[in-house]
C-alpha cells in the first residue's frame, strides 16, 4: 500500500502563488517507478485532472493551467510538487496528489480517475478576488 500526504495548501488572493508537495511512502516503495499526479475537485464539479509527471520527468497539463503550474517530482526524497503560480478564483479546489504503478498515460486517459490507484487525503486552496 502507498501512503500519499499533501501539504502546501492555503488562502491566497488572485495572481498570487502557492507550492504544494505530496510526500510518498509505503512497504517496498520505490518512488521512481510510479506515475504521479496531481487531481482536483471543487465543490459541486467532478475531479479534474491537472498534472501529471512520468517516471523519467515528462510532464502534461490540463488546458486551464498551463503556462502558471509546474509539476516535478524529487525520487531521491519519494517527493511531487506543483508550483501554482498567477492563481485564479477558478483554482479554488481541493488539491489531490495520486499516483500508480503502471506506466503513465500519453494520451488524454491521463486526466481520467480512473488511472490512477492511490491517493491522498488532498489539501485545501482557495483564491480569493
Amino acid at each position: 500500500q502507498v501512503r500519499l500526504v499533501e501539504s502546501g495548501g492555503g488562502s491566497v488572493q488572485t495572481g498570487g502563488s502557492l507550492r504544494l508537495s505530496c510526500a510518498a511512502s509505503g512497504y517496498g516503495y520505490i518512488h521512481s517507478t510510479y506515475c504521479m499526479a496531481w487531481f482536483r475537485q471543487a465543490v459541486g464539479k467532478e475531479r479534474e485532472g491537472v498534472a501529471t509527471i512520468d517516471r523519467d520527468g515528462r510532464t502534461r497539463y490540463a488546458d486551464s493551467v498551463k503556462g502558471r503550474f509546474t509539476v516535478s517530482r524529487e525520487n531521491d526524497k519519494n517527493s511531487l510538487y506543483l508550483q501554482m503560480n498567477s492563481l485564479k478564483p477558478e483554482d479554488t479546489a481541493r488539491y489531490y496528489c495520486v499516483s500508480d504503478r503502471s506506466q503513465c498515460r500519453y494520451d488524454d486517459t491521463w486526466s481520467a480517475a480512473s488511472e490512477y490507484t492511490f491517493w491522498g487525503q488532498g489539501t485545501q486552496v482557495t483564491v480569493s478576488s
